[in-house]
């Protein structure tokens, strides 16, 4: 089975990913972020690095998805090949930060590629407002990251939107997560597992869940 969290920047999903294969004994897979060797330039000069960074990133995650597709045990990913495609990418095709010659080259690459992978099982969406991502950025820490801009977080959170409850044709458990710290508060885990769960023992028997939780 292949599980993927998604969500913006600061929604949590490296944690979750780590809590829930430690609970279950799944195998957790990592997004590629210490060691891009573009991230740290792409959020000094955007235009400049977006084409690199989401090739790369496109690289590794169809990478993993190769890899996940060999294994018989349960894989839980941090963030989905997907959500590189349809919202940061995106994201920086409308904000004028990519331009149409790259944009039109990368999607006709996810083209070639997305026939060859499938879909996650199940799609753990962690839904969190911007003042609540801001709040979780600041709290981490990282350099880079500092450098955002509200915009760009405010622009993120639109196409997760518009990818998740119009785009993405897979199974979604929306997860409303503001008001939750399941990394310290054991009764916000278990209300995540809760809801994991009531999906994994119903076996997928609904199409899509993309009712928020």
């Amino acid at each position: 089975m292949y599980i993927a969290i998604a969500g913006n920047i600061g929604a949590g999903k490296t944690t979750l990913t780590r809590m829930l294969a430690r609970y279950y004994g799944w195998e957790p897979r990592f997004e590629s972020v210490t060691f891009n060797p573009y991230l740290e330039d792409y959020y000094k000069d955007i235009p400049r690095w977006s084409f690199c960074l989401e090739t790369y990133f496109l690289k590794e995650r169809f990478k993993d998805l190769l890899a996940v597709q060999q294994t018989s045990h349960t894989i839980v990913q941090d963030r989905s090949l997907y959500e590189g495609v349809f919202v940061f990418v995106r994201n920086n095709y409308l904000r004028g930060d990519l331009s149409e010659r790259d944009y039109t080259t990368y999607m006709e690459l996810f083209g070639n590629l997305k026939n060859l992978i499938r879909l996650p099982d199940m799609l753990i969406y962690l839904r969190k407002s911007v003042p609540a991502l801001i709040g979780q950025i600041q709290k981490r820490g990282r350099g880079y990251e500092q450098m955002m801009q509200i915009d760009y977080l405010k622009d993120l959170n639109e196409r997760y939107e518009d990818f998740i409850f119009r785009q993405y044709d897979g199974n979604v458990l929306v997860i409303e997560s503001d008001q939750l710290d399941f990394e310290n508060r054991p009764e916000d885990f278990r209300q995540v597992l809760d809801k994991i769960d009531a999906q994994l023992f119903g076996l997928f028997s609904v199409h899509n869940w993309k009712n928020r939780q």
